[in-house]
């Protein structure tokens, strides 16, 4: 048996964020164009020597990005819209860096999420009439970069043409078949590139083939790989899939490529069940994706080896990769940056270097019957056999709340319109009422403040009297602006979830796990390790505060259980669901402390809901049963009075109309300003008839909207929407804006909504 160890990618940020500090150092014109391209290739060789160090023997190229990789292929093709009125040869990095953040005068290309992760990517925007052209093979340069340097003959990877389309968006059936005719000889020239270089094998990534298949999309992917084969038949493809199992497993299997790789974490079974009914062609080679690159968790590799062997004797081939999941950029670097982490915890962690030894030590046993490592494999099993027996998943009270759950826990006592009219005469707001997500700018002063705390150079009552200032600076700012309902503006959080995570029991911190959200933007999930708690009121002094200081309602904040959920590294011995109910009980005792407080309005955000949707359209319906019920479980028990925001930002919203309606929210503001003709046509076609808030403006661009073109957007959206369900208001939360746009941004909003209400008045 030939076996060779690799992975689909491997994280680009950083072991210390150097890649965010180097992007934003650009950014802030604080360093050339040169030294940003030289300090790039510096972190993609230091990449790429760790790996090689760590004892991996087949290493990747292409998975390096200045910020998104769909981006990437995008401007390699020359898929750059008009709006940017790039002439040049070459797509330069300040008409790339416009695309993905927008520029003074244009706005940014549509961002939503990869697949069911919690990364964001840059949607492909094709127009008709656009010719499309190879402006540079970036992935040759990198290839040809380690070769030189390095000595090293890599693996290529590049995001496959059927994924690529599927992603982007500009094209209708008519179209579709133009844009592959244009598409496809691209790909044909970057194989005859890299073969040309000298390259052995091309990874060819293609998650879209674990999703749903027609039998037009099946010949399609047939027709692609066909023509890809013929115009290079020297090329070495390995048609890598990954986050489920592989839909027409038959028909794909017989693809004209040299090798196949499979997800045997998240679709471990399926993909079983399709080796056993199928077999695998032994003349290609087989990606065994056998250790998670979604997780945090150790292998238990004594399992993982059996699950090897299990599938190998399922095949005839006699060549296979020992490979992750999926691409690693999901997981941090490294656990040997964690200090402060109890060892049972720590020592039960795998983070991408550590997942790269798992897989380097299950090649070595597979192929030689022995363990590379002293004591590598009893180890692995000691290390998660400590976890499972640790005293914070032994809390029996809590286990005992959620088995006594009952269905009246999961539902509203009144309906939607009666709540309105009566919430309508308790807080006695104007049509179209403004406000904001919840966060406000977080200055240097503020992290910088929040650094001295946590580092114990200031006490807790300097710290807690700078947050108190500061909040009371935002509430007068936001009443000159003329906002309606008002928030505290989250100076006191760090993250929306590490924030509550460290307030409830069963969670966990790290000091250096970070991984990118979008762009460079990084982001440091908590670790539900253990069963979860509340123990006492985590927003209430802060919303008390706030709403002391003006006569206007100021909204309480919360993240929702499913956000919480999907956006920490989650506990693998018990099932998501009872996770998420477990984190909705002890956010109903927190809601519960806040109306006491009087508190009126109340936001449980849940940004991460639909990422965590299964994609498989059969395997939907569960998940949106429990996780609207976790919504439900959190936000039910409140009074008629109290009105119950949430919000969403960056997903697919319009085949999601269904499931957001049924979480019940009295209002729910939504992510629109980079999509916002597309969530209009739907709504056209299925109407909303709670309070809903499309989003005006871009809060990831710095630029400042327009009055007039929030008037725009504004109108399209009361087409749809009554006046007496319109909200207005930002995309996301202002967080990572500075202030000054943000105020101009926000009173630019405010001018239009009251344009709009004058006009309706008018009517």
């Amino acid at each position: 048996m030939n076996l060779v160890s690799t992975v689909i990618g491997y994280p680009y940020i950083g072991e210390n964020r150097e890649w965010k500090r180097t992007v934003e150092a650009f950014w802030k014109d604080n360093i050339s164009e040169e030294q940003f391209l030289n300090t790039m290739k510096s972190l993609r060789m230091k990449h790429l020597k760790d790996q090689q160090a760590l004892g991996l023997e087949l290493l990747t190229v292409g998975d390096f990005t200045f910020y998104d990789r769909m981006l990437d292929h995008a401007a390699m093709f020359g898929m750059v819209p008009s709006r940017y009125n790039w002439l040049e040869k070459k797509v330069t990095l300040p008409t790339y860096y416009a695309m993905s953040r927008g520029a003074k005068d244009v706005v940014a290309c549509e961002m939503t999420k990869w697949f069911n992760t919690n990364y964001h990517y840059i949607v492909p925007e094709y127009e008709n009439d656009q010719p499309l052209r190879l402006t540079t093979n970036y992935i040759l340069d990198y290839f040809n970069e380690a070769k030189e340097d390095l000595g090293l003959i890599t693996k290529p990877t590049i995001i496959g043409p059927y994924t690529f389309v599927q992603l982007a968006k500009g094209y209708d059936l008519k179209s579709k078949a133009s844009f592959y005719l244009k598409l496809l000889p691209l790909y044909v020239e970057i194989l005859k590139e890299l073969v040309n270089a000298g390259a052995e094998w091309i990874q060819m990534e293609e998650p879209a083939l674990v999703l749903s298949l027609s039998e037009e999309d099946i010949k399609l992917v047939q027709q692609i790989y066909k023509q890809l084969s013929e115009e290079v038949p020297s090329a070495k493809i390995m048609l890598q899939t990954y986050f489920e199992g592989l839909s027409a497993y038959e028909e794909i299997t017989k693809l004209p490529v040299a090798g196949i790789g499979l997800d045997f974490s998240h679709g471990k079974n399926e993909n079983m069940d399709s080796l056993r009914k199928f077999g695998f062609p032994e003349e290609k080679v087989i990606g065994i994706g056998i250790v998670n690159g979604r997780d945090i968790w150790r292998a238990n590799l004594a399992e993982k080896a059996t699950d090897i062997e299990a599938i190998l004797s399922l095949i005839k081939a006699n060549k296979a990769w020992i490979q992750s999941s999926c691409n690693l950029q999901h997981v941090p670097v490294t656990t040997q940056s964690e200090s402060k982490l109890e060892p049972t915890l720590k020592n039960a962690l795998s983070f991408a270097n550590e997942k790269i030894v798992e897989i380097t030590n299950l090649a070595a046993y597979v192929l030689d019957d022995v363990w590379e490592g002293k004591k590598s494999v009893s180890e692995s099993m000691l290390a998660t056999n400590a976890l499972a027996d640790h005293p914070g998943r032994k809390n029996l009270q809590v286990k005992k709340l959620v088995a006594q759950l009952k269905p009246e826990n999961f539902t509203r006592p009144m309906p939607y319109k009666k709540r309105q009219a009566i919430q309508q005469s308790t807080l006695q707001l104007p049509d179209f009422p403004t406000t904001t997500i919840g966060s406000f700018p977080q200055s240097d002063e503020v992290k910088q403040k929040r650094k001295q705390w946590r580092n114990e150079e200031i006490s807790d009552a300097e710290y807690e009297a700078f947050v108190k200032k500061e909040t009371e600076r935002w509430i007068t700012i936001q009443e000159e602006i003329g906002l309606d309902v008002l928030v505290h503006g989250e100076f006191e959080r760090t993250d929306m979830v590490e924030y509550f995570g460290e307030k409830l029991s069963g969670f966990a911190f790290t000091e250096n796990a970070w991984v990118v959200s979008y762009g460079s933007r990084c982001v440091k999930p908590p670790i539900i390790y253990g069963d979860v708690e509340w123990s006492s009121p985590m927003t209430l002094k802060e919303v008390k505060e706030a709403q002391r200081l003006t006569s206007k309602p100021v909204k309480g904040m919360l993240t929702g259980p499913v956000t919480i959920l999907n956006w920490s590294f989650v506990r693998d011995d018990i099932s998501d669901e009872q996770v998420a109910n477990q984190i909705a009980l002890a956010l109903r005792e927190e809601i519960k402390a806040l109306e006491d407080a009087g508190i009126s309005i109340i936001q449980v955000d849940e940004p991460a809901l639909r990422e965590g949707l299964p994609l498989r359209q059969e395997k939907r319906n569960s998940y949106l049963e429990w996780s609207i019920n976790a919504f439900k479980l959190t936000t039910s028990s409140v009074k008629n009075e109290t009105q119950i925001h949430t919000h969403m930002c960056y997903c697919e919203f319009n085949d999601f109309i269904g499931p957001i309606r049924s979480l019940d929210a009295d209002v729910i503001s939504i992510e629109t300003s980079r999509s916002h003709g597309e969530l209009i046509r739907s709504l056209k076609k299925n109407p909303y008839d709670l309070g809903i808030g499309l989003g005006v403006y871009d809060i990831h661009s710095p630029r400042v909207p327009s009055i007039e073109e929030i008037d725009t957007i504004l109108k399209d959206s009361s087409e749809v929407i009554s006046r007496k369900q319109f909200w207005v208001n930002p995309d996301c939360g202002l967080k990572t804006r500075g202030e000054k746009e943000t105020i101009a941004s926000l009173k630019h909003m405010v001018a239009s909504a009251k344009k709009l209400r004058y006009q309706e008045q008018m009517i």
